[in-house]
């Protein structure tokens, strides 16, 4: 079936593969090589069909990040196919077992040994544990239940409270302009530093027009204690046009007359 699918998008599996270890790269996994779209173990010398735990779990992220519907098969236990007649059991155990298991994939060839990438998810953080070259089905699974549970009883996902801020402008059609952060912000932070979290905003003390929409106005940092654990710019919510010679003018001319 993975060598029909290569053939159809591709024309061959060879050009799929080139396409497979192109977006590796992409990815970060600068330490997997393809030689075929099967996964299983190539015995020609010359192959250097690899990957490692860190690629597996870059890959899982992308996948889990981007594609978010595989969770809902991924997280099936048990199905039939066949009206009924034959029955599925999902080969990841920790799908039944281990609360807010989310999949991910299990795999088993003579030399890479027993594998799994594991997926779960408790107060909207998700974890992914990769476990490859297990001796026995069993050792995976602990292995990855280990992990996961290091993760969850050790980190914890913070959202920060973000605030806006004003920002005169000057020769504008408003007089300020609103910053927020050019991004959401959720940071893994250790469940020690949880309640050490901090934010400041530092912004420009004033800009001129015209302004443009997501124009960095300033940044705000998070800290925990003297440590910063991210920097994020400011930028403007809206765009300011500049004053036109004539709204300048008749500003001038009501100012000077209110003045009188």
């Amino acid at each position: 079936c993975a060598c029909a699918m290569a053939e159809h998008l591709a024309g061959s599996e060879g050009a799929f593969v080139a396409q497979m270890n192109k977006r590796a790269q992409e990815l970060g996994m600068e330490h997997t090589h393809f030689v075929n779209c099967t996964g299983l173990d190539d015995e020609s010398e010359a192959a250097q069909h690899l990957t490692c735990a860190y690629d597996i779990a870059l890959m899982s992220r992308q996948l889990l990040t981007f594609h978010p519907d595989i969770k809902k098969f991924t997280t099936i236990w048990m199905d039939t196919v066949r009206d009924g007649s034959f029955g599925l059991a999902n080969t990841n155990k920790l799908v039944r077992f281990y609360s807010g298991a989310t999949g991910l994939k299990t795999g088993f060839t003579a030399k890479a040994g027993y594998c799994l990438s594991a997926s779960a998810q408790r107060d909207g953080m998700e974890l992914i544990a990769v476990v490859m070259g297990s001796e026995t089905s069993q050792q995976r699974f602990a292995a990855c239940k280990g992990m996961l549970d290091y993760g969850f009883a050790n980190f914890a996902l913070v959202r920060p409270e973000l605030s806006e801020g004003k920002v005169p402008v000057k020769l504008g059609t408003a007089d300020a302009v609103t910053a927020v952060p050019a991004e959401p912000v959720e940071l893994l932070v250790d469940k020690a530093q949880r309640g050490d979290v901090t934010v400041q905003v530092q912004l420009e003390e004033s800009v001129a027009a015209p302004v443009s929409q997501g124009q960095r106005l300033g940044t705000m940092t998070v800290r925990s204690g003297e440590q910063i654990l991210a920097q994020v710019p400011m930028v403007a919510k809206e765009a300011v046009p500049r004053l036109s010679w004539w709204q300048i003018f008749s500003r001038v001319l009501r100012q000077f007359t209110m003045g009188k």
